[in-house]
């Protein structure tokens, strides 16, 4: 018997690259305001869908959200969900909770654009780095509350779930940080190749400690936001969002 192997590589800026999906009518890969516009909702329905079958049953799983689920019935939902099909739900109740889990974070790494917008995500990099806390929670709020309707429902949506994640964190064994570290690049990572994240330029870096540099600015954006008791809201966006937890 002979085998024949053949590898191939392909670079870490184009294999994390978001590429936007050849499938309009789909749901994966297609922009978050063009999928809660056709639903006629406020949070994409995959979401609410995975969430609420992670809250079911997956609140307790140890390591959820970190460890991977099956890689084929991760592509099995995903098929469901691009296709519409109307079992997902009977699929979802019959799958290990971590595919669950995958397709969400699946969802989420392959929308066209990251959550926090390409437009915001500098600023998000370089809020983070405020040394005065007053200042930061100003514009990291500021930030948050100027992302597009859709995209901040969907996180405000998200995050609560990850907290209430990280409360059963002595049985689940994940943290707010741990969350954030499995959060912060799926949710943030910007589609742009060339990112800009704020270095000091007495400094020559590398390119791998240029990529650490973004990692870190991610996880660490995602981690202030879930470690904030409350999100303030001026009136007008609070009576937005409020009708919004319709979904």
């Amino acid at each position: 018997i002979e085998v024949k192997l053949s590898m191939k590589f392909t670079s870490r800026e184009f294999s994390l690259k978001r590429m936007p999906s050849r499938k309009p009518m789909g749901v994966f890969g297609v922009k978050i305001s063009t999928v809660t516009k056709r639903e006629r909702s406020k949070v994409p329905y995959i979401v609410r869908q995975c969430l609420e079958e992670i809250e079911r049953r997956g609140m307790e799983e140890v390591g959820i959200y970190r460890v991977s689920g099956v890689a084929t019935d991760i592509q099995a939902l995903k098929t469901a969900f691009d296709t519409n099909n109307k079992d997902v739900s009977v699929m979802m109740s019959e799958m290990d909770v971590n595919a669950i889990a995958g397709t969400l974070k699946l969802y989420f790494r392959e929308l066209p654009e990251p959550l926090f917008t390409d437009e915001l995500y500098p600023n998000f990099a370089g809020g983070i780095t405020l040394s005065d806390s007053v200042a930061k929670e100003s514009c990291m709020l500021n930030l948050l509350l100027s992302l597009p309707e859709p995209n901040l429902v969907t996180f405000l949506f998200l995050l609560d779930h990850l907290k209430r994640v990280a409360e059963k964190e002595s049985v689940n064994k994940m943290s707010l940080h741990n969350l954030a570290t499995v959060f912060g690049p799926t949710l943030l990572r910007p589609a742009e190749k060339d990112s800009k994240i704020p270095a000091n330029p007495t400094q020559p870096i590398s390119m791998g400690d240029s990529w650490s540099l973004e990692v870190m600015a991610q996880v660490q954006v995602l981690l202030y936001f879930l470690q904030l008791e409350t999100i303030p809201t001026p009136d007008s966006k609070r009576q937005s969002i409020l009708f919004s937890t319709e979904v």
